[in-house]
């Protein structure tokens, strides 16, 4: 049954607005913290396991996949039962997977916590339900900035969740903890309320609020799905994304490593990802900014090019505690600002009515390649003892992915169904 979502009064609109930026942003703050800081924990769960870096890696890198996964199925379900119970949902999942991690001593064990249970969780509780259901809540000339807000809330998450686990695992140990992210997971329960409530719902209300407008079949999820399939524009976007995920998922899961193969001490990878995420605060409301001044896919060119040149420096660059953290500095600036314009250019094209379930599938090409980046970073390492040779694959992945953003078309795809008989 789906769920109920009483009408705002008019008066009271621009509160409501607020509170559905401040609950989104919230819970992503929440599961993005959790998930991005367990990246600190990758050397001393393999010190105390022994398992070897790579099955670790995997365990995260099937993480990164099966966030992907459940991002379509969440936005299928919240497309039409309401965001709110699926919110809900994923965060009890967040909070269970990341709660069992130190109890795992097998890479089968942190393969459920880490990559089915937790990463599950946060997929349902992630960007494809989040960001639609801003869209849909949000005035249409306000999607942008609402999204950089939002977007900017998981990168807030991660400023703060990484230097309160490096503390607490100073004063209590690592598995402690892992176990207090978990409890704070919980703290966004109430959040999930104030975004009940499904885009099927927001166009029935449309067509309600315009009786006079021609009957129209409605599109189905499945009708929705095999149009995006068909558009090259979309295709391109899912693509470039892919490499999004590549990098992401690769410098959260071992900067930390990146960090200690330099030489470094421990606290300087702790603080280098918490930059990262203060700096995708600053990139999320720019980016947010900038998406209602220039082309929306211009602007995923730049930030995949000037990801590209600041790997490029960094490579050849004396790798001394300022170095890596002006590095994570830029990074965090381009971090996850690709999501707004990302999501922009989904609504644009479709519409908001499936907005869930189609991004959920350009989310789904992020997690391949998120998958690809956690997973080949462990394995780069065993093979030959640095990660230059994952660098270098960035580089090239940055400047194709600047590439094939040129040639979409910002335009509304066309429904090509027939009209209902009056």
């Amino acid at each position: 049954m789906p769920e109920s979502a009483p009408a705002v009064p008019r008066s009271r609109a621009p509160v409501a607005y607020g509170l559905v930026l401040l609950a989104a942003g919230g819970i992503f703050a929440v599961t993005m913290g959790a998930r991005q800081s367990m990246g600190l924990f990758l050397s001393v769960i393999n010190s105390t396991t022994g398992l070897g870096l790579a099955s670790i890696s995997l365990a995260f890198g099937v993480g990164q996949m099966w966030w992907g996964l459940t991002q379509p199925l969440a936005g299928i379900v919240a497309d039409r039962y309401g965001a709110g119970r699926v919110l809900l949902f994923g965060l009890l999942l967040v909070a269970l997977g990341t709660a069992l991690v130190p109890l795992m001593t097998t890479t089968f064990g942190l393969i459920v916590a880490i990559g089915v249970l937790a990463a599950g969780g946060a997929g349902f509780a992630g960007p494809s339900v989040l960001l639609s259901a801003t869209a849909r809540l949000a005035p249409p000339a306000k999607r942008g900035i609402a999204s950089g807000i939002v977007n900017a809330g998981g990168s807030f998450g991660q400023f703060v969740f990484v230097p309160i686990a490096q503390g607490i695992t100073a004063l209590a140990g690592w598995a402690i903890a892992i176990q207090s992210m978990a409890a704070i997971v919980l703290l966004a329960l109430p959040a999930a309320w104030l975004l009940r409530g499904s885009s099927a719902q927001a166009a029935a209300n449309a067509a309600a609020a315009a009786p006079s407008a021609a009957p129209v079949h409605a599109e189905t999820t499945r009708e929705a799905i095999r149009r995006a399939m068909r558009e090259p524009s979309y295709l391109l976007l899912a693509t470039g994304f892919f490499v999004c995920g590549f990098h992401v998922a690769f410098i959260a899961t071992h900067l930390p490593g990146v960090v200690a193969a330099c030489q470094l001490p421990p606290a300087v990878g702790a603080w280098a990802l918490a930059i990262v995420g203060l700096f995708n605060i600053v990139g999320s409301f720019a980016m947010g900014w900038a998406i209602g001044r220039w082309r929306m896919k211009s602007l995923l060119a730049l930030v995949y090019a000037a990801r590209g040149l600041a790997v490029l420096v960094f490579l050849f660059a004396p790798k001394t505690e300022a170095v890596v953290l002006v590095f994570a500095a830029f990074i965090g600036l381009t971090y996850l600002s690709t999501v707004p314009p990302t999501v922009g250019l989904v609504a644009k094209f479709f519409g908001t009515a499936h907005m869930a379930t189609l991004f959920g599938f350009v989310m789904l090409s992020h997690q391949i390649g998120g998958f690809l980046g956690a997973w080949l970073g462990g394995k780069s390492f065993e093979w030959t003892g640095s990660y230059d040779w994952m660098w270098y694959a960035d580089i090239v992945l940055a400047a194709g992915a600047a590439l094939i953003h040129l040639p979409i078309r910002e335009a509304r795809v066309p429904v090509r169904l027939a009209a209902v008989p009056a």
